[in-house]
């Protein structure tokens, strides 16, 4: 019984000590990560929301803003990236729940995005 109590004393100061070499650790890491992490580049998504709102008339730009494609897109990309935001965004989607469900309009520029991505305008 003893013996089993000074091993476990043992395994608390042996995880003690690693986890105050870990956090020493990583604080000096940390203006390195802070800085790789700056350098990422910033996509569509991952670099914040879109500043504005759309235009009047939708241009081959902002198509490719809404879709977050290149405005060089092949056709298939085009299709996957209007099928990924639709099933995100649809107007039938949170029947059960409103909060949870899409919007007519933004479903209705997706679709305008695609046409004119796809070259259906």
């Amino acid at each position: 019984m003893a013996s089993s109590m000074v091993a476990v004393g043992l395994a608390l100061a042996a995880a003690g000590f690693a986890g105050r070499y870990a956090m020493q650790a990583l604080k000096q890491v940390e203006p390195q990560m802070k800085q790789a992490l700056k350098s990422f580049p910033k996509t569509a998504f991952g670099g914040g929301f879109y500043r504005g709102g759309f235009e009047p008339k939708m241009t081959k730009r902002e198509a490719s803003l809404v879709l977050g494609l290149s405005p060089t897109a092949n056709k298939v990309k085009i299709r996957e990236a209007h099928r990924k935001l639709m099933i995100l965004n649809h107007p039938d989607r949170g029947k059960t729940h409103p909060d949870r469900g899409g919007s007519p309009y933004i479903a209705a520029k997706i679709n305008e995005a695609k046409d004119l991505m796809d070259g259906q305008k």
